[in-house]
C-alpha cells in the first residue's frame, strides 16, 4: 500500500453556502507547513538523512614524505577500513607533510587544528604528537614513534594516557643496546662503535645506554652527527679514517626517509658495518635491522583513530607497545663486507636477504 499523504485544500476554500472564502494570514502560514509536511513524507526522508550526514575528517600529519611514506598510508587506511571508514566514502584524510623538515611542523599542526578536524594521526617520529599536543587539547591525538611519550609530555602514562592523546610507541632507545650487541656479532673485529644522530631532532634520547653497552663490551664510543646529506658524505669519511668501527644508526625520520639511500651507499663505500631500526634499511642494502614494524605500528595507530571517530576517548586507551621485535641481516651486503654471518645469528634472523 503506497504512503499516505496529508490532504491539503487550495489556498481558497468555500464554505458551507458554497461561496470563496480567502483564508487568512495564519491560515495562510498553515497551509505552508503542511506542504512542508508534505515534501518531508517517508518517501523522501533517506535523502533528507544523507544530506544531514557529516563525514569525518582524519588530520594526518607527519616529520616524513610523501614518496618514501607509501607504506604508512597504507596501513593507516587498512587499520581505518578495520574499523568500517574508507577514505572517499565515509571518511576524509587532510594530508600535512613536513618532508624532514621539523621547523614546518607547528604551523603545519596549527593549520589542522584551525580546519576543525576530528582526530589527528601523527606519525614519522614522536615530534608529529608533540607538536599536535602543544596545538589542541581538545582534538584527539593519535600517534606513532619510537620515542617516549611520558618522558616528552604527550601522556600521562602508557597504561592511562590522560588527555586528548595515545597511540603506538616502540622506544627505540630502549632497543639500541641490543642492536649494538648483534652487530657485534656480526662484525666482532671492530674496535669502536659510533653513534650517528641527527642534531636537528629535538627529541632525541639520550645515548647513555649505547655508551654504556660499547663499553661493557670494550668498544670506544663516540658520536657523530649529521643533518644533512653534505654532512654524511663527511661523517662516514671521517669514520673510515678512525679506528676500526661499526656504526649504529638512530631511528629518526630524516635518515629513514631522504637519506637512507645515502647512508646505505656510504656504508658500502666505506666498509662500515651498520645497523639500523628499520627494515627499510636492510631492504635497500643495508647490514643489519633490528626493531619493529612500523607499517604494523600504523595500522594499529589507525584502529585506534576509528574507534575514537566511533565515540572512544584517547584517556581510556592504553598507548600500544610492540612485542615482536624484527631481526633482518643482508647476506650480500654482509659478503661485500667479508663478513661471515655465525649460524647461531642466522638461526634467530626472522628475515635474510640473499
Amino acid at each position: 500500500m503506497g504512503a499516505s499523504y496529508p490532504v491539503v485544500k487550495s489556498p481558497v476554500s468555500f464554505a458551507a453556502t458554497g461561496q470563496p472564502m480567502v483564508l487568512g494570514e495564519m491560515q495562510r502560514r498553515q497551509f505552508i507547513t503542511l506542504l512542508g509536511a508534505a515534501a518531508a513524507s517517508p518517501l523522501l526522508w533517506p535523502l533528507a538523512a544523507r544530506a544531514q550526514q557529516v563525514t569525518p575528517v582524519v588530520g594526518f600529519l607527519s616529520s616524513r614524505s610523501p614518496h618514501d611514506s607509501a607504506n604508512i598510508v597504507a596501513a593507516l587506511k587498512a587499520g581505518l577500513n578495520e574499523a568500517s571508514f574508507v577514505e572517499g566514502r565515509n571518511l576524509t584524510i587532510e594530508y600535512r607533510w613536513a618532508e624532514g623538515k621539523y621547523d614546518r611542523l607547528p604551523s603545519l599542526a596549527a593549520d589542522l587544528v584551525e580546519r576543525k578536524v576530528d582526530a589527528i594521526f601523527a606519525t614519522g617520529s614522536i615530534l608529529p604528537a608533540k607538536v599536535a599536543k602543544a596545538a589542541t587539547t581538545t582534538i584527539p591525538i593519535v600517534f606513532t614513534g619510537g620515542e617516549d611519550p611520558v618522558r616528552l609530555g604527550i601522556v600521562d602514562s602508557l597504561n592511562r594516557p590522560g588527555g586528548n592523546a595515545t597511540g603506538v610507541v616502540n622506544i627505540a632507545a630502549l632497543l639500541d643496546a641490543k642492536r649494538v650487541e648483534l652487530l657485534r656479532e656480526l662484525a666482532p673485529k671492530a674496535t669502536a662503535l659510533a653513534f650517528l644522530v641527527n642534531p636537528n631532532n629535538p627529541t632525541n634520547e639520550s645515548a647513555a645506554n649505547v655508551q654504556e653497552t660499547a663499553r661493557a663490551l670494550g668498544q670506544e664510543y663516540y658520536v657523530v652527527s649529521a643533518g644533512s646529506e653534505r654532512e654524511l658524505e663527511v661523517v662516514f669519511r671521517d669514520i673510515s679514517q678512525g679506528p676500526r668501527s661499526m656504526l649504529l644508526v638512530q631511528s629518526d625520520p630524516f635518515f629513514l626517509g631522504p637519506a637512507r639511500n645515502r647512508i646505505v651507499a656510504l656504508a658500502a663505500r666505506y666498509a662500515i658495518p651498520a645497523s639500523y631500526g628499520f627494515r627499510e634499511f636492510t631492504v635497500a642494502g643495508g647490514l643489519m635491522s633490528y626493531g619493529a614494524d612500523i607499517g604494523e605500528q600504523a595500522r594499529q595507530a589507525a584502529v585506534y583513530t576509528g574507534r575514537i571517530l566511533k565515540g572512544a576517548k584517547p584517556a581510556d586507551l592504553p598507548v600500544i607497545q610492540p612485542t615482536k621485535f624484527e631481526l633482518v641481516i643482508n647476506l650480500k651486503t654482509a659478503k661485500a663486507l667479508g663478513l661471515d654471518v655465525p649460524a647461531t645469528l642466522l638461526a634467530r634472523a626472522d628475515e635474510v636477504i640473499e
